[in-house]
């Protein structure tokens, strides 16, 4: 649908019809910026639309990484440097004291979820209510107690067993085990996420043995120019995984993508912002056989925490031989501006809720549009459809079985996703 959506764009763009016309001002001064990642993309560089490079830190560091928020479950495997998690089959947590590994590559490996902070590689079992992949949450203690084991691929190709056992979540208190294959250098971990509050996930490292603090300040950056696997579904079931080099969203930016647009385009869409993190992703470049070309005629437009809209330009991408992105930006609108966009947020509470989620948007809906909930599989466990024009809208779920859900609010020119959580 998004993709669909950029061809109509483009089209009426072309025949000179406007839809979009929240920013007039073509006077955008766009400014020239770069980021080097180092010989095969070494490091992640987070950036600040604003004030440019916040933070460089090695990708090669961390094996997973916690999320450091109370009412979360995410954990992610550093996937871009060839970490690769496998469920194990063979037994639940009883069989921890001895594990096959006979055919373990043939195991169904798992990876982050590319377009959610939230559904990191260890959630990809999650079967919904209760069940968030890698534990069982508990409504009466708010503790998510690990029920699977898990083989896990390092990034010097080793490999260890791994048992996630506990989040405390009241507490943001993580514990876990982990292992050589044969229970040799066995440690028992436990983590405490309240030294890390201001960041967004704290990583580990399993061949070190140490907690490794690789991100910045939550606040202090929009994007991420990392590596990273994407993941496509396909039709049959099978997924396609490949890695690729690109940009993910810090949670709560968002941006636009424009195709066949002149240089001089800024009438962004107030309505149309992707909040899935990889909105801006890897495609704006290709490889030629022996470099890289920039697709012609793209832009995209950034959406920051403080509501901030930058217009970004790609003009130029090295490889793997440095890792530098040559790129333009000009700020078009600001907070307190008269060009300042609508805001498309939603706000979503009470999180955690007992019997009715309210949702209420900074401003009124473009048309008729659909709240539904879905569990982390994806099943729709219910819809609502809502008329346009307002901006208060609820949905009962007291008769909902208690655990985590996706809460997506859909119209005709963007769709938004939040977490919820269903506790009693």
């Amino acid at each position: 649908m998004k993709r669909k959506l950029q061809f109509i764009y483009a089209f009426l763009i072309l025949t000179g019809v406007t839809i979009f016309n929240s920013n007039t001002n073509s006077q955008v001064v766009m400014v020239t910026d770069s980021v080097t990642m180092g010989p095969g993309y070494a490091n992640e560089i987070y950036y600040s639309m604003s004030d440019g490079i916040v933070s460089s830190h090695p990708r090669n560091s961390w094996d997973i990484a916690v999320r450091s928020r109370i009412m979360s479950s995410s954990i992610l495997t550093n996937d871009g440097t060839g970490v690769i998690l496998y469920t194990y089959p063979k037994a639940d947590t009883s069989g921890w004291a001895i594990l096959d590994t006979t055919g373990y590559k043939s195991w169904k490996a798992m990876y982050n979820d590319p377009d959610d902070w939230e559904n990191g590689a260890f959630s990809r079992n999650a079967a919904g209510g209760l069940d968030f992949g890698w534990g069982i949450y508990n409504t009466s203690n708010h503790y998510i107690t690990g029920d699977s084991l898990y083989i896990i691929q390092l990034r010097d190709g080793s490999l260890r067993k791994l048992w996630m056992q506990l989040k405390k979540a009241g507490e943001d208190m993580v514990y876990f085990r982990y292992a050589n294959i044969d229970g040799s250098d066995e440690h028992a971990i436990t983590l405490d996420c309240n030294y890390y509050t201001a960041k967004d996930f704290i990583g580990y490292s399993l061949l070190t043995n140490e907690v490794v603090d690789y991100q910045p300040d939550i606040s202090k950056w929009d994007i991420v120019f990392t590596k990273y696997m994407s993941v496509q579904q396909g039709e049959t079931g099978i997924d396609t995984v490949y890695p690729v080099t690109g940009i993910l969203n810090n949670e709560e930016v968002y941006s636009e993508k424009f195709i066949h647009v002149p240089a001089d385009f800024v009438s962004y869409n107030p309505y149309g912002w992707d909040s899935t993190r990889s909105s801006i992703g890897y495609d704006w470049k290709s490889f030629t056989g022996s470099g890289y070309a920039i697709t012609d005629s793209v832009a995209y437009f950034v959406k920051t925490k403080a509501g901030d809209v930058y217009k970004l330009v790609f003009t130029k991408f090295a490889g793997s031989s440095s890792g530098k992105i040559i790129f333009k930006k000009g700020r078009v609108a600001g907070v307190g501006s008269e060009n300042k966009t609508s805001d498309s947020g939603i706000r979503v509470y009470p999180n955690p809720v007992k019997d009715e989620i309210n949702l209420w948007f900074n401003e009124p809906l473009p048309g008729n549009a659909t709240i539904s909930l879905n569990d982390l599989t994806g099943k729709n466990i219910d819809q609502k459809n809502i008329p346009g024009n307002g901006t208060k809208y609820s949905i009962n779920v007291s008769e909902i079985t208690p655990g985590l859900y996706l809460l997506k609010v859909s119209s005709e020119k963007s769709t938004f996703l939040k977490k919820v959580i269903i506790s009693r």
